[in-house]
């Protein structure tokens, strides 16, 4: 199947098979934000947030705009046609969402944003049913919030009790706005004109980092500028490749192949991966409640993603 949503002969090679395996996809896409939740907090009080996305996209438009461009040359009037869903694309999904996470996570802890990140199902839930029409089936419900548990089991160490020593701050504000905002633009998405896949994300990247010039202007005259230092251009290669142009290449497409509500419980995969690289690069050790909430996680996103029979 093209980026347009149209099957071809060359795409049913086995050389296009990634590009028809939404669930392949979409666990890429959680496994490049699971490190992008690391390093982003790492970076903070080293990167001021606007900078750290604006530059971000600013890289990854680069980086896609050689391979872009002549598919951007071809889908330009079908861009042109819907420059409004275009552009409100761009604001939601790149230049809004990523620079209020790297915001909240001045303000709060990694273990707030991914319990908070759990709801994300739910939002594109409300936003499909508001915009689309679109319900939750049962199937999806059960598996959302079979997922969701496993999530808390594995964050919570499997002592839900807790929860009740967790205190949420004006960042988890912030990123649940920012999780208000990314749900949006993953049932928009839906509406997008056909057209490639790297049109999409040459012209979302450009015109999501642009949105950001007036604010990067105002957080250089208000904060310190970010110091261009190994570990800082490190960040910057790390969060422009990943988390930017894979990820949102895989994400979309994603997307495009299965719809919103069924690729959404795949946020609940972001934390697994991330308490798997806990282990690998934390030295941490696997205990009973990670094989629990593993099982549950991916119990419910079997559950919530595949087909339903008609």
């Amino acid at each position: 199947m093209s980026a347009t949503g149209q099957t071809t002969s060359t795409e049913t090679s086995g050389h296009n098979w990634v590009a028809n395996q939404p669930y392949l996809l979409l666990s890429i896409t959680a496994l490049c934000w699971a490190g992008n939740a690391i390093v982003g907090r790492l970076a903070a009080g080293h990167i001021p947030p606007v900078t750290l996305s604006f530059l971000r996209w600013s890289f990854a438009f680069l980086l896609v705009l050689p391979f872009a461009w002549k598919h951007l040359a071809q889908d330009w009037p079908a861009i042109r046609g819907k420059l409004g869903l275009m552009v409100t694309l761009s604001i939601t999904g790149i230049g809004a969402f990523n620079t209020l996470q790297y915001w909240a996570l001045e303000h709060t802890q990694a273990l707030n944003t991914l319990l908070l990140q759990s709801a994300a199902p739910l939002l594109v839930a409300l936003w499909s049913l508001a915009i689309l029409g679109i319900r939750l089936t049962a199937a999806q419900a059960f598996g959302v919030l079979l997922s969701m548990c496993g999530v808390l089991t594995i964050l919570l160490h499997g002592d839900f009790t807790t929860l009740s020593n967790i205190e949420f701050n004006k960042g988890d504000l912030i990123f649940l706005l920012a999780l208000l905002i990314f749900a949006l633009y993953s049932v928009l998405s839906l509406k997008r004109p056909a057209m490639h896949g790297l049109s999409f994300l040459a012209f979302t990247f450009g015109a999501g980092a642009a949105c950001l010039i007036p604010l990067e202007i105002w957080e250089l005259s208000a904060r310190p500028v970010m110091k261009f230092d190994a570990p800082n251009l490190l960040t910057l290669f790390y969060v422009a490749v990943f988390p930017s142009t894979l990820a949102y290449l895989c994400f979309n497409r994603g997307v495009r192949l299965i719809g919103a509500n069924r690729a959404a419980p795949f946020f609940h995969v972001v934390p697994v991966f991330g308490s798997i690289m806990a282990m690998v690069f934390l030295g941490e050790r696997p205990q009973a409640f990670h094989f629990i909430g593993f099982a549950l996680v991916l119990s419910g996103v079997f559950a919530a993603s595949r087909k339903q029979a008609s």
